[in-house]
C-alpha cells in the first residue's frame, strides 16, 4: 500500500474538514442520520468513483446520509490519532491494514464481527480477513490489495532473448538475477529497485521463500528472527547493487514514481512496483513505450505467495451508528461497486465475485497478470504486531537502507533486526 508525498497534493487534510462533527450534531429532528465517511482516494478516477457511490446511496437511503469527506495518504496516522482522541473521529475510516493494530488494540476501531453480513463475509477470502483481525475482533473490511510486480521494457526483454515470465510460470530469484544481467548494458541498468521505503517490500516479497521474521509464541508474544529464509530475497537486492553491478545504486533512496523517467529513457530494463503505478506510466510513458507487467519472482517451487496490506474500511468504536456504517460498507462493497473502485484505484479487489469480473481478466495495462496473482496474496508478516512501526522507522529502515547500499554486511544487517529490534517489541508486550 503506498503512502506518497506526492498524495499531499491530492487531497487537503481531513482532519480540517472533522471538527464540528461530533455524534451529538449528526441526528436531524426528524431521527435522520448523518454519517462522516473519510475517504483516502487519491486519484481522480478513484475519487469519482467514491464520489458517484456516497450520491447513489445518499438518494436511495435518504434517512442514513453519508458526507464525504476528502483525506489524504500523507501523515493519515497521526491525523486519525488525533480525531480519536478528540472524539471527533468520522464514523467510515479508509485506511490501510498495516496501520490498524495500534488502533484496534487501542479500543479506537469497533469489532465488526456481529455487524457484518454474511454476504461479505463470505465473498472476502480468511486470509484476507485475517489482515484486519486484532485481538480476536474484526476492525476493518479488507476492500482493495495490489501485489508487487516487475514493469518491463518489452523491447529490450526481446532483444535480450530471456524468457518471457508469465504468471503461470514466473522466474525463480535466481532467474530474476541473471534476467538482470542479461538486460544490464552500455549505460543501462537490468533493475532498478526504488527502495526509500525498504521495509515492506522487503518482507512481502520474502513470503515466496518462506521469510516470515516475527514469530508468536505459545504466550502471544512476538519476536524477531532472521533466519535463513528471510535472507533470501534481500541478498539478491545487495547482490544486484554491490555484486553484479545490474541494480543502479542511485534509486535505492527513491520512491516508486521517482524511478518512471528512468524507465522511459531506457536507464532502467525492468522496475519492481506495486501494481497501481500501472496507472501513472499509462498517463506518463511516452506515447508508444512498448511497457509490460510481469509477475514478481517466485521462491522453492514456484512459491508466488506475497505479503500485502490491504486498504481497509473501519467504524470507529465512538461511532453511535455502527450498523448503519457497516450497511454503507456493504453497498460500497458490492461486487460490482468493488470492481469499481479497483478499477479507479488500479488495483485488485479482495472480493471473490468482484475478481471475476471481466474487466480485470484483460491482457491491456496488464489486468489479467496481476489479476492471475491475487489467490497468492497473504497477510503481511507485520500484519498485527504491535511496535511494528516503530521497528520498521527506527530499526529496519536505516538497517536494511545500510546493507542494500553495502555499508554492512548480512550478519551486522541480522543483529541490527533481531538484537535491537526484540529491544523495542519488548516494550509493546510487557
Amino acid at each position: 500500500m503506498r503512502r506518497r508525498a506526492l498524495l499531499a497534493a491530492a487531497a487537503a487534510p481531513a482532519a480540517a474538514a472533522l471538527p464540528g462533527c461530533a455524534s451529538g450534531r449528526r441526528r436531524a429532528a426528524d431521527g435522520s442520520v448523518t454519517l462522516r465517511f473519510q475517504s483516502l482516494a487519491w486519484q481522480q478516477e478513484s475519487i469519482e468513483a467514491n464520489k458517484q457511490l456516497v450520491e447513489e446511496w445518499n438518494a436511495a437511503h435518504p434517512r442514513i446520509r453519508v458526507d464525504y469527506v476528502q483525506g489524504s495518504w500523507d501523515g493519515i496516522h497521526d491525523q486519525l490519532l488525533t480525531s480519536f482522541e478528540g472524539g471527533e473521529a468520522p464514523d467510515v475510516i479508509h485506511d490501510a491494514s498495516d496501520d490498524l493494530a495500534d488502533f484496534a488494540y487501542g479500543g479506537y476501531l469497533a469489532d465488526l464481527t456481529g455487524l457484518l453480513p454474511r454476504r461479505l463475509l463470505d465473498d472476502i477470502p480468511g486470509h484476507s480477513w485475517r489482515t484486519t483481525t486484532f485481538g480476536g475482533g474484526i476492525h476493518g473490511v479488507p476492500f482493495l490489495q495490489e501485489p508487487r510486480v516487475l514493469m518491463a521494457n518489452r523491447t529490450l526483454l526481446t532483444e535480450s532473448g530471456v524468457r518471457i515470465p508469465t504468471a503461470g510460470h514466473p522466474w525463480s530469484w535466481q532467474e530474476f538475477r541473471q534476467a538482470a544481467r542479461e538486460l544490464t548494458g552500455k549505460g543501462r541498468y537490468g533493475v532498478a529497485w526504488p527502495l526509500k521505503e525498504p521495509v515492506s517490500a522487503t518482507l512481502n516479497l520474502s513470503l515466496s521463500t518462506g521469510g516470515q521474521v516475527f514469530h508468536r509464541g505459545a504466550d502471544g508474544k512476538v519476536t524477531v528472527r532472521f533466519d535463513a529464509p528471510d535472507q533470501q530475497v534481500p541478498r539478491v537486492v545487495h547482490d544486484q547493487v554491490n555484486t553484479d553491478r545490474t541494480a543502479a545504486r542511485a534509486t535505492l533512496g527513491m520512491g516508486g514514481s521517482d524511478t518512471l523517467p528512468g524507465f522511459f529513457g531506457g536507464k532502467y530494463a525492468m522496475v519492481p512496483l506495486g501494481f497501481s503505478y500501472r496507472q501513472q506510466i499509462a498517463q506518463q510513458a511516452p506515447e508508444g513505450f512498448p511497457w509490460t507487467v510481469l509477475p514478481a519472482p517466485a521462491g522453492p517451487g514456484g512459491d508466488q505467495r506475497q505479503g500485502v496490506s490491504p486498504q481497509t474500511l473501519s467504524v470507529a468504536e465512538d461511532s453511535p451508528y455502527k450498523k448503519e456504517a457497516v450497511a454503507f460498507i456493504d453497498f460500497l462493497l458490492r461486487p460490482r461497486n468493488m470492481v469499481r473502485l479497483a478499477l479507479g484505484d488500479w488495483m485488485l479487489p479482495t472480493g471473490r465475485q468482484a475478481l471475476t469480473d471481466p474487466a480485470l481478466h484483460t491482457g491491456r495495462h496488464g489486468w489479467a497478470t496481476g489479476t492471475a496473482l491475487a489467490r497468492h496474496l497473504r497477510s503481511a508478516p507485520a500484519q498485527s504486531v504491535r511496535g511494528y512501526p516503530e521497528w520498521k522507522d527506527k530499526i529496519a529502515t536505516p538497517a536494511f537502507q545500510e546493507y542494500y547500499s553495502g555499508a554492512i554486511d548480512g550478519d551486522t544487517l541480522r543483529r541490527k533486526l533481531v538484537k535491537d529490534g526484540n529491544l523495542v517489541l519488548r516494550r509493546y508486550q510487557r
